[in-house]
């Protein structure tokens, strides 16, 4: 199969590849709390990622992103889904989403905002980003069950996201 039978044309749907890593160090998360001049999730808390550069491979997108937002590195680092997100333009986002395992140190701050350590327990009381409340849950049973989850994030009528996660 040459490149032009891989169906890539204008005419079709495309998505642009992101990545979203939670790492974790016993029962604490590490969230980015996003600085008050970001245009988007201004004091809000994420977790760590980015884009995919042309040429470079998911997991490779994932480690590079941990390694520039936080200074560090994960001695474990697994997919554990995927989240379409239909923008309503003809271009989406393909999120792919990986929990990993802290190696030693301390995270380095950032100018994408504040890197915090989180108890898990906590989460439900911070500021999160308005869909992590369901993401990080689906995130917790992949890390257990080894079972990926795919989910699609839409908006309604009223410019409100809508979040649908299976497995």
């Amino acid at each position: 199969m040459g490149r032009e039978d891989q169906g890539a044309d204008a005419e079709r749907y495309t998505v642009i590849p992101r990545t979203l890593i939670f790492l974790f160090r016993g029962d604490e998360v590490l969230l980015l709390k996003g600085s008050p001049q970001k245009r988007l999730w201004a004091n809000r808390y994420n977790g760590i990622g980015g884009h995919l550069e042309r040429g470079e491979g998911a997991l490779d997108a994932a480690r590079r992103e941990l390694k520039e937002e936080t200074g560090l590195d994960a001695t474990l680092l697994r997919l554990c889904g995927t989240v379409l997100i239909d923008a309503g333009a003809e271009h989406g986002i393909c999120l792919l989403v990986y929990w990993g395992e802290a190696a030693n140190g301390e995270p380095q701050e950032s100018e994408e905002g504040e890197l915090n350590w989180v108890h898990l327990a906590e989460l439900i009381h911070l500021p999160l980003v308005e869909d992590l409340y369901q993401l990080i849950p689906a995130v917790l049973r992949s890390r257990e069950t080894q079972i990926p989850f795919s989910a699609r994030y839409w908006y309604d009528e009223q410019n409100q996201l809508r979040v649908e996660i299976s497995g």
